[in-house]
């Protein structure tokens, strides 16, 4: 049976035992080539063994630094499941190397189905010697990127209507209800939570503002400094109350405009 040699990045290592024991349990192929700690060591360790894995579990913010500053000193050239405690890195995590985005605390599962990605990606990515093809593998991975919700079936005065994705300015929820407004001021609802909704939308067209609206990047038409750090979007149509980004969020929702 070939060995499936992974790394795993992470700092806490109750998380590391756990995550190892897990890929583990799950393929008995599984062999831990290193579990490193933070961005010096695995800089160090990638720098000798660049081709002595298949495939990186990584945090994103360590001890010393975020997961990504790795990036940054040594060329990684196999793919990456980001595993963290914070889903405000997922555009980040998708431009270096990323596959998949499991959010701690993670259960074996997640784990098994993220695991099962890579084996489905790698698929015909294997060249006749058996090495990792790592261009074709990633030109697969874009393709099954693409594969975000082009449209919404919605009721409509006891029809049901196609709406196309790329149409609606916004999501909004309230009274437990989700709402899809059109750039023709057409409202429906959805029958999808904001979670749900966040999964299948495009990120680099789709942002969740805030726990009541998703945006779609196309329907801004200006950004404005709030109070306490925070900007307020101006949107079209105008929706029912104000979009706030939080000042925690400030910072991804920048470089989601900025891409």
């Amino acid at each position: 049976m070939k060995q499936l040699r992974l790394v795993i990045i992470e700092d806490e290592p109750a998380t590391a035992r756990n995550l190892a024991f897990m890929l583990q349990s799950i393929d008995e192929s599984v062999q831990i080539m290193a579990i490193l700690t933070g961005v010096d060591d695995s800089v160090n360790w990638f720098l000798l063994n660049n081709n002595n894995y298949d495939l990186i579990f990584m945090d994103i913010r360590l001890a010393d630094g975020l997961s990504f500053d790795i990036f940054k000193r040594v060329s990684l050239s196999k793919p990456v499941i980001f595993v963290t405690a914070y889903n405000n890195y997922a555009i980040q995590a998708f431009k270096n190397n990323g596959i998949d985005y499991i959010l701690k605390p993670f259960d074996q599962q997640e784990v098994e189905q993220a695991l099962n990605k890579f084996k489905n990606l790698l698929g015909s990515a294997l060249s006749d010697a058996g090495a990792i093809n790592l261009s074709q593998l990633m030109e697969q991975l874009n393709e099954a990127s693409k594969s975000y919700k082009k449209s919404f079936l919605v009721h409509f005065r006891d029809k049901l209507i196609p709406v196309e994705t790329a149409k609606i300015a916004w999501f909004y929820t309230a009274n437990e209800l989700v709402y899809a407004q059109t750039d023709d001021a057409r409202q429906y609802v959805i029958d999808f939570t904001m979670e749900q909704l966040e999964k299948q939308l495009d990120p680099a067209a789709f942002f969740r503002a805030n726990r009541q609206f998703i945006i779609n990047r196309k329907q801004i038409t200006e950004v404005d400094f709030y109070f306490n750090g925070r900007l307020s979007v101006k949107i079209k149509p105008v929706p029912p109350e104000n979009i706030i980004i939080s000042k925690a969020r400030v910072p991804e929702f920048k470089v989601w405009m900025n891409n």
